[in-house]
């Protein structure tokens, strides 16, 4: 059969959808095999799309006689990555290899935490000095833009207006360990190995001190805001969790003591609807939480095989969770099967790593980055069939203790403790 021929697109299709459902149901074996037979590239991902389309296919067959057929809506993907359907989406995201150092700006000690604001706008970075630091984006650009000669040329007052530097604040006496923008005010809530967690307000110019302080038993170790600004969850030392009301600053905490972790809790994440929340712990468990009742709902017991885990982070439509541990190991957990999905393999040379790193999604969705902690350099995968991607030198002469991705366009912030952090950026004009 010629290779135009009528049939054969669609017939390569089919072979896909079949090797991703058996990904997808656990048939590994049988899908390696199917998969080497017809020589499928790119590699299929674990994809639930073939049973969807012949749950639809059903259903249109059966009511034909009724007029009814595919409803678009039923089948349309939603935003960001989603087995149920997108097993072949096309990524329009740079590949993370690709990106460049804009910006760096500098501490005076290691620094440790990054946020970008919801509107990716802004950064902030914290550091072991106990300050912090928020940068204008559009400024950083222009900067790196700017012919040095130019740059050289700026006046004090023209150098003031322009640096990219708008606020730096200081009332932490210790370690800023985490970071994180208020979804609708123009507010910085910090956490702080000085048992602390402060609110600032950057609206004001001359702000350097907070407005508002909340007072923990032990070291703040990470932190999540609600959608709705009203709510906050804090992590610290000690293994139970924390969940204030921001405007009040009472505290609340599970009703069951057995929901808690059994080790200090190393991050926390709201569901972009807030229904859930997350947290993983150095005890090696990842935990998912109702954000209603505040109870424990499911627990993924040793999730990187009892090592640490270092991070985690909800997909945008809420359906995965994206978890990183001292394994070097990066995992994408769907909630509705309660199972590891996919395992992003390939990071840290020597398996094990002595600090925790963060495993992020870009903007899109289309790519998972780590980074690698032997090397220095940033480690990417296609976040569907977890084929790695180039890595990218991150330039710092020290580990990246924090890596942050924006969450509207490609740009991300690397944090090490070679006292600097550097903003990286793919220009429009450089995309192929």
């Amino acid at each position: 059969m010629a290779p135009d021929a009528p049939g054969v697109k669609e017939r390569e299709i089919l072979y896909r959808l079949i090797i991703s459902q058996l990904f997808y149901d656990g048939h590994q074996t049988l899908a390696v095999s199917l998969s080497n037979l017809v020589k499928a590239h790119p590699a299929c991902p674990p994809s639930d799309r073939l049973l969807h389309i012949v749950t639809l296919g059903l259903k249109s067959e059966e009511g034909q006689q009724g007029g009814q057929g595919i409803k678009a809506e039923n089948v349309t993907p939603g935003g960001g990555i989603d087995l149920e359907y997108d097993t072949e989406a096309p990524s329009l995201a740079p590949e993370p290899s690709t990106y460049e150092t804009c910006y760096v700006t500098s501490h005076k000690a290691p620094c440790r935490a990054g946020a970008f604001s919801p509107n990716g706008q802004l950064v902030a970075t914290g550091s072991v000095d106990a300050s912090i630091k928020i940068l204008d984006v559009d400024r950083m650009l222009a900067k790196s833009a700017m012919p040095p000669e130019q740059a050289a040329q700026e006046s004090t007052q023209q150098n003031l207006e322009t640096h990219p530097v708008i606020r730096t604040l200081y009332d932490h006496i210790e370690e800023v360990s985490c970071l994180e923008f208020h979804p609708t005010e123009q507010v910085l809530i910090s956490g702080s190995k000085d048992y602390t967690v402060k609110f600032f307000d950057f609206s004001k110019p001359s702000v350097k001190r907070a407005f508002k302080t909340i007072h923990e038993a032990e070291m703040v170790r990470c932190l999540s805001i609600h959608p709705s600004g009203d709510f906050l969850l804090v992590g610290t030392q000690q293994s139970t969790l924390r969940l204030y009301d921001a405007n009040t600053g009472q505290c609340y905490v599970s009703s069951i003591p057995e929901d808690q972790h059994k080790g200090p809790v190393t991050m926390v994440k709201y569901s972009p609807n807030a229904n859930l929340y997350v947290t993983s712990s150095k005890d090696g468990d990842i935990k998912v939480w109702d954000g209603v009742s505040n109870k424990c709902i499911n627990t993924f017991s040793q999730a990187h095989d009892g090592n640490e885990v270092s991070s985690v982070v909800f997909s945008r439509n809420s359906k995965y969770i994206l978890s990183s541990g001292k394994d070097s190991l990066v995992k994408l957990w769907e909630l509705s099967m309660s199972r590891c999905l996919i395992a992003y393999t390939g990071a840290g040379a020597s398996g094990k790593q002595a600090h925790r790193a963060q495993a992020v999604f870009n903007h899109t969705e289309d790519y998972v980055l780590y980074p690698d902690e032997k090397t220095t350099s940033l480690c990417s995968w296609d976040s569907r069939n977890a084929e790695r991607q180039k890595l990218l030198s991150l330039g710092h002469n020290n580990v990246v203790r924090y890596i942050v991705h924006s969450p509207t366009g490609p740009a991300f912030l690397t944090c090490s403790d070679d006292f600097r952090a550097r903003f990286w950026y793919r220009r429009a004009e450089s995309y192929e």
